[in-house]
């Protein structure tokens, strides 16, 4: 009954982040007092490989200067999570530049001097958690020029199910001021293709990309391999989601690892899938909603998040309780305290509810502490935060809002809305806490991210999850934030090894109060060159790390941006503190930069051709066992099998909730988008 709850719950905050309300799409970019017209997009081509628990995203762009002069073009790209932008191309007529990353003050200063003499050039820059800004300088009146840009990003399976957005929509974040300094266009004359090629070393259930039809493809499910194409109908206005399910797997260990031929250090991915059996959780429950009502919520958005919290309510037992908190300027508990969910509570608040109005400022500091008031040690508390988390009012940094929730005993599961959104800072909330938060797509299957959600909230997890290594020597791991792992989460940590041979994988986690030790035995090898990507992603997490701990106090403020430089210019990736400059090969030598990035990008594509033309390479190292794999801390690993039980996953049978609620909040969905896509 309580998982049936669970669902019906989320069900009806489904709504509620159904619809993000972008307002514009990626796209070529002007400003406003310029007086020229934003570059025409001629084309849009997306290819993407999924490769073994990561991706490569490469991106390719045309587009022309429809005005009477030489312009600077901008194209704006809505940032993905964890992704590192490792090659930018341009090309000019019969000209190719390509991207070379330096600190981005010398990449500014270069950038203007090489835009000054009229020469080729272009810039790529990160800004915030925002988005990546492309420059081209001196696009001459009716000329066209092609820009190509590739990312790395990782993709993590949850129960069983791999997702990958290509961000489009942008997540209407940004002040007033700022955008009303552009012109955008979104629109592509020609066609805009995504191609999906996947190789999977396990095999696969389905592949779908909800709400477009492939225009070709191949797909073998058993040997984990599938090729499509896509047209997006709506160009660059929406989103691009993907998802591949697995078939039900044990759990399970995977080591990727590479090491150059004579390196001193190898990087590895190491990708941990629990088998644990968690039970799931009877006890009745107590919700606190905090919802995000500041302006940017305003016109229909508001209005499809206070019927989803309506329906919410209403599917409650009358044995739950709960509580509700909204945000703007300030914070207020509408409910006054805790509320039981009977017949006529839940008509009067959900008449209340409806009142809601959005305006203001973004205080998501006096939500949050508004919504840790009144809470029982004697019941299971869980706080749902719908928001963009954008804040602007009171506290804003990371670290208050570590400070706020360290010692409190309640779990944040946070639902970030759109493309844009402050993910840095719900991470920060959702790992202080023991919770976890999901992004949310308008182009994504949103009973999918229920159902996903719903596997974590109402099981038992593990406690104070962590990994160890024994016998060679590691460093930098990362990935080690967890203070709890979901059932049907998986554990990535990337790190640096360097020795070689055999070692002991530690994984220690509480189970219901006891202490778990699970051992396996692997091999760090002296060369494995399949994947030289692996470096750039281990970086990118090593600076992802930095950064979350210089927010919760534990890195200076002023050791942070040396860090970060430091690893981006080694590893060749686009920061806060670099930029990815695009010259000609004599304007490099001019200016004395290293071609750094060269070079790494040859072994890169060599390796890439490689895996083309090999077998999928399976990297689990835990060999199953009949014997029983859990053993006390002081007993010696007798074998190397992580988990004896199936990793849990979504659907083949898993879950079997009532179809008919699922199709009415399904019908209530599509209604809610049309309506929303008439408004803007």
């Amino acid at each position: 009954m309580k998982k049936h709850r669970i669902i019906r719950i989320l069900s009806g905050l489904a709504a509620s982040f159904a619809f993000v309300g972008a307002t514009f799409g990626a796209g070529t970019l002007t400003p406003v007092v310029s007086g020229q017209k934003p570059a025409e997009i001629l084309s849009h081509q997306v290819q993407v490989v999924i490769n073994n628990g990561f991706a490569k995203t490469e991106v390719i762009q045309r587009f022309r200067n429809n005005n009477a002069e030489k312009m600077e073009a901008l194209y704006s790209f809505p940032l993905p999570k964890s992704a590192s932008l490792s090659e930018v191309t341009v090309q000019h007529g019969e000209e190719l530049i390509n991207g070379e990353v330096v600190e981005r003050k010398t990449a500014d200063r270069i950038y203007g001097e090489e835009k000054a003499k009229g020469a080729s050039a272009a810039k790529a820059e990160k800004n915030g958690y925002e988005d990546f800004t492309f420059s081209i300088a001196n696009l001459a009146a009716g000329e066209e020029a092609q820009i190509r840009f590739v990312y790395y990003q990782p993709l993590p399976v949850d129960t069983g199910v791999v997702s990958y957005v290509y961000p489009l929509e942008e997540g209407n974040t940004r002040d007033a001021v700022a955008e009303n300094f552009w012109l955008r266009n979104s629109k592509v004359s020609g066609k805009t293709t995504v191609q999906i090629e996947l190789r999977s070393a396990w095999a696969l259930e389905s592949v779908r990309s909800p709400g477009q039809n492939p225009v070709a493809s191949t797909i073998d499910l058993p040997n984990g391999v599938a090729k499509l194409e896509y047209e997006l109908k709506d160009g660059l206005a929406g989103d691009f989601v993907f998802h591949y399910q697995l078939v039900e797997l044990p759990g399970r260990l995977e080591v990727i690892p590479y090491r150059a031929p004579g390196a001193k250090e190898g990087t590895f991915m190491m990708v941990l899938t629990p088998g644990i059996d968690l039970k799931p959780i009877e006890r009745g429950a107590d919700y606190v909603f905090v919802l995000d009502v500041s302006g940017s919520m305003n016109g229909q958005k508001i209005r499809t998040l206070c019927d989803g919290v309506v329906q919410a309510i209403g599917k409650m037992q009358p044995h739950d309780r709960f509580r509700i908190v909204t945000f703007s300027s300030d914070a207020a508990e509408i409910t006054r305290g805790w509320v039981p969910a009977e017949p006529e509570s839940v008509q009067h608040w959900s008449q209340k509810i409806q009142q809601l109005q959005a305006g203001g400022g973004t205080n998501l500091y006096a939500g949050m502490s508004t919504a840790l008031k009144r809470v029982d040690a004697d019941r299971v508390t869980s706080i749902v935060l719908v928001t963009d988390a954008v804040t602007n009012v009171g506290q804003i940094t990371p670290k208050s809002f570590h400070d706020l929730l360290k010692e409190k005993d309640v779990r944040v599961f946070g639902f970030l809305m759109g493309n844009s959104a402050n993910w840095p800072l719900m991470q920060t909330i959702c790992e202080t806490s023991g919770g976890f938060y999901a992004g949310v797509s308008n182009s994504d299957d949103i009973i999918g991210k229920i159902l996903q959600a719903k596997s974590k909230i109402c099981y038992e997890a593990l406690h104070d999850a962590k990994i160890e290594i024994n016998g060679v020597k590691t460093a930098d791991l990362t990935g080690q934030a967890f203070k709890k792992l979901y059932r049907g989460q998986q554990m990535v940590a990337f790190g640096r090894y360097l020795g070689t041979g055999k070692a002991e994988i530690i994984f220690k986690a509480k189970l219901s109060g006891r202490q778990e030790t699970y051992r396996c035995r692997i091999n760090f090898p002296e060369t494995d060159t399949d994947n030289p990507e692996l470096e750039r992603l281990w970086a990118m997490a090593r600076i992802e790390q930095i950064e979350y701990l210089t927010a919760i106090g534990n890195v200076p403020e002023s050791e942070k941006a040396q860090m970060i430089s430091d690893l981006g210019v080694q590893y060749q990736l686009v920061t806060d503190e670099t930029s990815m400059l695009v010259l000609t090969d004599e304007a490099f030598r001019t200016h004395g930069v290293k071609r750094l990035n060269q070079a790494r990008v040859a072994v890169e594509h060599a390796a890439q051709s490689a895996r083309v033309a090999a077998p999928i390479r399976n990297y689990r190292v835990d060999v199953p066992s009949p014997q029983n794999n859990r053993q006390p801390h002081s007993q010696p690993a007798n074998n190397n099998s992580m988990f004896r039980n199936n990793a849990p996953r979504l659907g083949g049978g898993a879950v079997n909730w009532p179809l008919l609620g699922i199709a009415l909040l399904l019908a209530g969905i599509a209604v809610t988008r049309t309506a929303f896509k008439k408004e803007v």
